[in-house]
């Protein structure tokens, strides 16, 4: 009888192996035939990253939706065109937050239409707003880029759409060493955010030297996020390895865009009425939705730098 027992359990174990073998050899190999359903509680790096990234196009989308209905409303909506960032960002948030939770190891075409369509419709916003700062009495100058149509303002949307599209496309890489562009998934997602903190470091640049710098803490956004970028493209560019001082730096960046929002509601109510009088000093103070970019960029930065250290060249 306990011979019978232990060639029972020996069988068991070694089916157990067996299965254990195979599914390891599967996990390694492309999962682009595979049903949706089957991969319904996958738990794999890149996924992972991919949702990250989609919770950052999410934040991006609801700082360019606030941003814009506010400097459109003020500009009573004078051309039609100015309800397509609306639009293209609130369909851009909800693809967003629906591939946040989204855990399938593919791609889904329509938020991946979406992504697309928010990066053409920034694309198409910074042309206008070049457009409207250049038909003005003096062309292309500073006092036009001040008081002009803000330049920066519809690359919100086109980061929104352009991290998203990156995150959906990560979706349909395998598993091990997933590569986009070319490179390996993590480079590119390191060099992608550290664009887009650059780039979102030279809107703040120029807003708050409009403003004269008038306080301290306006001096912040335009010294810690570029150095986070700068880190953040040294880790991509350098060998897989961990980059402790960059996670700090991107952390702060991160922080940064909190503090700058609660900043940003401070200088509103110190205008006359404070928030007593919301609807005229939302308008006529400092842009309330615009931290939260460095925010959004900080945290893709984040998720990219985490796949990045575990990469192998």
């Amino acid at each position: 009888m306990l011979s019978m027992l232990g060639a029972l359990c020996a069988a068991s174990g070694a089916i157990a192996l067996a299965n254990r073998s195979g599914t390891s050899q599967t996990t390694r190999g492309r999962p682009s035939i595979a049903p949706r359903a089957a991969y319904k509680n996958a738990s794999l790096v890149h996924i992972d990253a991919a949702r990250a990234f989609n919770h950052s196009s999410a934040l991006l989308a609801f700082s360019a939706l606030a941003d814009s209905a506010v400097e459109h409303y003020r500009g009573s909506f004078e051309n039609p065109a100015m309800y397509t960032p609306l639009v293209s960002a609130s369909c851009s948030l909800m693809a967003g937050l629906h591939g946040g939770a989204d855990r399938t190891p593919a791609a889904h075409s329509v938020r991946h239409a979406v992504y697309y369509t928010a990066a053409a419709a920034g694309v198409a916003g910074t042309a206008f707003h070049l457009y409207n700062v250049t038909k003005r009495p003096g062309g292309f100058s500073w006092h036009n880029l001040f008081y002009g149509a803000p330049l920066g303002a519809p690359m919100a949307l086109l980061l929104s759409g352009a991290l998203g599209a990156i995150g959906e496309r990560l979706r349909n890489e395998p598993a091990v060493d997933p590569r986009l562009g070319g490179m390996p998934a993590g480079k590119a997602l390191a060099l992608a955010a550290a664009i887009g903190l650059a780039g979102t470091v030279a809107e703040v640049g120029l807003l708050h030297f409009r403003g004269a710098f008038q306080h301290r803490a306006m001096y912040a956004p335009v010294t810690v996020p570029p150095v986070a970028a700068a880190m953040l493209a040294h880790a991509a560019l350098s060998g897989p390895r961990e980059h402790w001082l960059t996670r700090i730096g991107l952390r702060v960046t991160a922080a940064l865009g909190v503090v700058g929002a609660l900043f940003h509601a401070r200088g509103i109510a110190r205008c006359q009425g404070g928030w007593r009088n919301w609807s005229q000093n939302i308008l006529g103070g400092p842009p309330l939705p615009a931290p939260p970019s460095f925010t959004a960029l900080a945290l893709a930065g984040l998720a990219a730098l985490r796949m990045r250290e575990t990469e192998h060249e």
